[in-house]
């Protein structure tokens, strides 16, 4: 009889994720189904901010651009893990302050690598 229970509490989640998906799919083929299909030269060409393209797309440029935009989401994520501990500061004790001093210790571990290898310098 628990068992039977259990599943039929997880009966109306999976009704949503069902109906979710079919609105999902309903709307995408409707959407191609009666939506307009003009191919014209000016909507096929690509447009950035109104000016027109010139030379290829495929320049190859510095990877420091790409170095920076990943350690600032990766130091971004982590202090996201910060704001439940600061939540449950008080509930956590000193337990709690021990195990995020060892998490900050490193984090800057981490920045102290980064600044070390020269990751953030511009040439």
């Amino acid at each position: 009889m628990e068992a039977q229970s259990i599943s039929v509490d997880y009966l109306p989640i999976f009704f949503q994720m069902l109906v979710a998906i079919g609105f999902v799919v309903a709307t995408m083929l409707a959407t191609h189904l009666i939506g307009p299909k003009r191919k014209t030269k000016d909507k096929l060409s690509t447009f950035e901010a109104g000016i027109e393209v010139v030379g290829n797309a495929r320049q190859p440029f510095s990877i420091k651009y790409f170095l920076v935009a990943i350690l600032f989401v990766l130091f971004d994520i982590e202090v996201i893990f910060m704001y439940p501990w600061a939540v449950n500061f008080r509930d956590l004790g000193l337990r709690g302050m021990v195990e995020m001093f060892i998490f900050m210790a490193t984090l800057l571990l981490g920045f102290i690598y980064i600044i070390k290898k020269k990751a953030l310098e511009w040439d």
